[in-house]
C-alpha cells in the first residue's frame, strides 16, 4: 500500500513537470538549436534566451567592438526547463576554469 502511494505521488510530481536544470550544446546558432544531453534537438520555437547568450557590440571612435559574443556551435549551455516542459530557458554559457 505504501508503495503504491510513493508511486502515485511520484507519477504526479513527474506529471507537473516542474523545474529542471539540464546543460546542452549549441548545435546552430542561427537558426537556434540546441542538443539536450545527447538525447534530443530543440529548436528555436522552444528556447528562450537571456540577455548574457546575445551578442553584445559597441561603437568606439567609429571602430566596432564585440564586447560579448553571442552563441556559437559547440557551446555549452545551462538550461532551464520551465513548468511544462513546453519551454527552455538558455540561462548562460559554460566555462571551464
Amino acid at each position: 500500500m505504501i508503495d503504491a502511494i510513493k508511486q502515485a505521488a511520484l507519477a504526479a510530481l513527474e506529471a507537473s513537470c516542474p523545474v529542471i536544470v539540464q546543460y546542452g550544446t549549441i548545435t546552430n546558432p542561427n537558426p537556434l538549436e540546441v542538443n539536450v544531453d545527447q538525447r534530443f534537438t530543440l529548436d528555436a520555437d522552444f528556447l528562450i534566451q537571456t540577455e548574457a547568450t546575445t551578442e553584445l557590440k559597441a561603437t568606439i571612435a567609429g571602430v566596432d567592438y564585440v564586447i560579448r559574443p553571442g552563441l556559437q556551435a559547440g557551446d555549452q549551455v545551462v538550461l532551464v526547463r520551465l513548468q511544462g516542459g513546453q519551454k527552455y530557458l538558455i540561462l548562460d554559457r559554460v566555462v571551464e576554469t
